[in-house]
């Protein structure tokens, strides 16, 4: 988690998430939930079209604790990805040490329910570790970040089917194509930082998919344009250079009340099919906190956001994996920084806080295959 500098617990920087434009009406969303299943039946599902793996992010600590939430996983999912557990927050207490403790848990959870298992993230700027401040050259960010990735990525060869080698190395607001977050690595190794560590991923494990994850670049606004332009610059610049990349990651935590680019987002996808990359979903939940509090509207609501952002994708180039940041309302990160101004507890995943589908699960059966 990064709060220092008034970002969230994904990179968010929190005035990103000012509405806008005003949300719809209470009387005007009631009717929401007929049509959003209604259409759950049209273009959107036709049959014929790639359906993408579901999963879901996990945590190690609720896996042992809470049965109910074990068993949803297990029933539902075909993917998971520790939510924190392989972050170097997580992994690396100091220079020396790696801790695997949490991400072996879940890793073991996955190979007794026979669930494949992603990565995530093997360069971030919001997890890095205090004592990574003090790498003083070239030499030395280059020496750490290869041997956390040598030793992360062989640790789990074989059994973590993909990686989101870098997550969001695209500022808020890039001002050129080439822009790139300032931490640890750029400061040190510049934009070489992201080649380097899909070359050491792709060395430490040949068969692992390896993914460029990004958020905010589904909406409507020069912000988003511009760093889906970032986004793509980079892609096309390690294509080019013929360095191992095999996807662009999508996270969609989307807003309810913010409207999908869908002309912008459709031609950003055309762009990366001509690269030759896969495309996944990566952390997709519906940020509620602007909704009416009626449940049955709101989940309504929700629902026909994420269908809305999945068939915009779907059209273009059907993603091959869909993963949900959490599965239930019970675990997620979204009531940490999007607290309703009701008091009203927040529901942005598929499953309600007592394992129960909302209308958010039927959208997602309708795009992708379930474990049952």
């Amino acid at each position: 988690m990064q709060t220092g500098n008034g970002e969230g617990r994904h990179g968010f920087e929190m005035t990103q998430f000012l509405p806008t434009r005003r949300t719809l009406v209470t009387g005007a969303l009631a009717g929401v939930a007929t049509a959003a299943i209604a259409s759950l039946n049209g273009a959107n599902a036709q049959s014929g079209v790639r359906r993408a793996r579901y999963g879901a992010a996990v945590r190690a600590d609720a896996l042992a604790a809470d049965a109910a939430y074990a068993a949803a996983l297990a029933a539902r999912c075909r993917l998971i990805v520790p939510e924190g557990s392989l972050k170097w927050s997580d992994l690396r207490p100091s220079a020396t040490e790696f801790r695997f403790t949490d991400a072996d848990i879940i890793a073991a959870f996955a190979d007794r329910h026979r669930i494949d298992l992603r990565g995530h993230t093997l360069a971030w700027y919001g997890a890095m570790p205090a004592w990574t401040e003090a790498i003083a050259s070239r030499a030395e960010a280059e020496r750490t970040l290869v041997h956390h990735i040598e030793t992360v990525v062989s640790r789990y060869a074989g059994r973590i089917v993909s990686w989101d080698v870098v997550n969001e190395a695209v500022p808020e607001k890039p001002a050129t194509v080439s822009d790139l977050r300032p931490f640890a690595w750029t400061r040190w190794l510049g934009a070489d930082y992201i080649a380097i560590a899909f070359r050491a991923a792709a060395a430490a494990d040949p068969n692992a998919r390896l993914v460029l994850n990004e958020y905010d670049v589904e909406f409507v606004g020069a912000r988003f344009a511009a760093r889906r332009a970032a986004l793509l610059h980079i892609a096309r610049n390690l294509v080019e250079r013929g360095v191992p990349i095999h996807a662009i990651g999508l996270q969609g935590h989307l807003l309810a009340d913010r409207e999908i680019d869908r002309d912008g987002l459709q031609t950003f996808l055309r762009e990366v099919r001509v690269l030759g990359l896969d495309v996944l979903v990566t952390e997709l939940d519906v940020i509620d906190a602007s909704l009416p509090g009626a449940i049955e509207v709101r989940d309504a609501r929700v629902a026909e956001c994420a269908r809305s952002f999945l068939n915009t994708v779907a059209e273009v180039t059907p993603p091959s994996a869909i993963l949900t940041w959490g599965i239930s309302d019970r675990y997620t990160w979204v009531p940490m920084y999007f607290t309703r101004s009701d008091a009203l507890p927040n529901r942005p995943l598929p499953l309600d806080a007592q394992m129960r589908p909302k209308p958010f699960m039927a959208v997602l059966e309708q795009f992708s295959r379930m474990a049952s």
